[in-house]
């Protein structure tokens, strides 16, 4: 039992990510509790699933234009200072929307447009993150460090949701933006107070021609049949599944007839999930292929379920197993393609798994919002789950093909 509990958080005895790990932990609770709060005020202001969607595909197609130069931006700077630098751009964001909101000036167009906003910040954000991880930790304890991330993340989901929607049914919306705003303290501390001596640094890109150097990384990717695969699967979940801030506020309105209350609650029961799953992940030793496509494959199938539920309780139990299976998949998939990445590559194939995997949302969540309104919620999340599930049966046959070759 020592042994397992060392591996499951062996990297928070390092200081560096220690502080991140904390940071953040604060940071995406609040983020977490905006996302409940801007998809309750959308909803509220338009009564509209399209409008759901458009500022779901807003928020997340920077991601889709944008993310691979950001990639080339995290291997050209300081992980850290371009850290530093997206994560006060996103404060600002959120403390102008709170603004907004307890003011009474808030309108549609203005959300939009900030959420727009976040998206550019977070195409830059999220590849240089998830690049930096391995410079706090090195790659002994990289896995490790993914997983515990992955915990964080899912914690995140559980505080947040539930935390947003006592919030917003007691003392406004407003104030759930606003203490997102304010959660960016200790997160920009924690990168402040950071001993540089103690990192990993890895090589920085020369400068040189943008689109030569994106070729480079697309060209390894091409190249490794094992990283091609893994970001097949990844690109499939990533645009008709894991649309989590358009499909669970769909379900709590249209398909349980409930309140910000049940937002917060099916949203935290596939954070409880999640959590239980990025722990077990943490104590692991290695991702198999077969890891991943099995979770992927109950994943499908459990999305397909959810569905066709329209009772809170077993929407809820339904959704803490996908908890458990997205993130089995999502750890699993995150780890294979870090730990098979050159260093001097890594922001760029990074960034190509974050547009995959984030940087699709607005396909899905386009496609989740119009399929939502002519033919309903649950006939359109039985729709993104069959996709998923047709998805992933191609990637295991291509697995069996490689196998068979080799």
């Amino acid at each position: 039992m020592p042994n397992r509990l060392n591996r499951t958080f062996g990297s928070l005895a390092i200081y560096n990510y220690r502080l991140f790990w904390f940071g953040q932990l604060i940071s995406l609770s609040g983020t977490w509790m905006q996302t409940t709060a801007q998809a309750w005020l959308v909803l509220k202001l338009t009564n509209s699933p399209v409008a759901l969607g458009t500022v779901t595909m807003l928020q997340f197609l920077p991601v889709t234009l944008l993310t691979l130069f950001g990639g080339v931006l995290a291997d050209r700077l300081p992980k850290r200072t371009v850290l530093i630098g997206t994560q006060s751009t996103a404060a600002a964001q959120a403390l102008l929307l709170a603004f907004l909101v307890l003011a009474g000036l808030v309108q549609v167009w203005e959300i939009y447009t900030l959420a727009l906003v976040l998206g550019i910040v977070n195409a830059f954000d999220n590849p240089t993150r998830q690049a930096f991880v391995v410079e706090m930790v090195g790659k002994e304890q990289l896995q490790n460090a993914i997983a515990l991330n992955s915990s964080l993340f899912n914690a995140a989901r559980i505080i947040g949701p539930a935390v947003g929607g006592l919030v917003i049914s007691t003392v406004g919306i407003g104030q759930a933006f606003l203490i997102n705003g304010l959660s960016f303290i200790p997160v920009l501390g924690g990168l402040a107070l950071m001993r540089p001596g103690e990192l990993f640094p890895t090589p920085h890109l020369a400068r040189g021609k943008v689109f030569k150097q994106l070729a480079e990384g697309l060209r390894y990717v091409r190249g490794t049949p094992d990283v091609l695969l893994t970001l097949i699967a990844v690109g499939v979940l990533g645009t008709f599944g894991y649309n989590f801030t358009t499909i669970l506020p769909l379900i709590a309105k249209y398909v349980l007839h409930g309140g910000a209350g049940d937002l917060g609650l099916i949203t935290s029961a596939m954070g409880v999930g999640s959590l239980g799953a990025a722990l077990g992940v943490a104590g692991a030793r290695q991702a198999s292929l077969t890891v991943l496509l099995s979770a992927a494959t109950v994943f499908s199938l459990l999305l397909i379920l959810v569905g066709l539920s329209s009772w809170l309780p077993v929407t809820v139990a339904l959704l803490l197993i996908m908890g458990v299976a997205s993130i089995i998949f999502s750890a699993s998939a995150n780890t294979r393609v870090q730990l098979s990445t050159p260093a001097h590559l890594r922001g760029r194939v990074m960034s190509l798994y974050f547009l995959l995997f984030a940087g699709t949302t607005p396909i899905g969540a386009g496609a989740i919002g119009l399929l939502a309104a002519r033919l309903g919620v649950q006939t359109a999340i039985v729709l993104m789950g069959g996709v998923c599930l047709l998805g992933v049966g191609i990637a295991a046959m291509i697995a069996r093909g490689l196998a068979t070759a080799d």
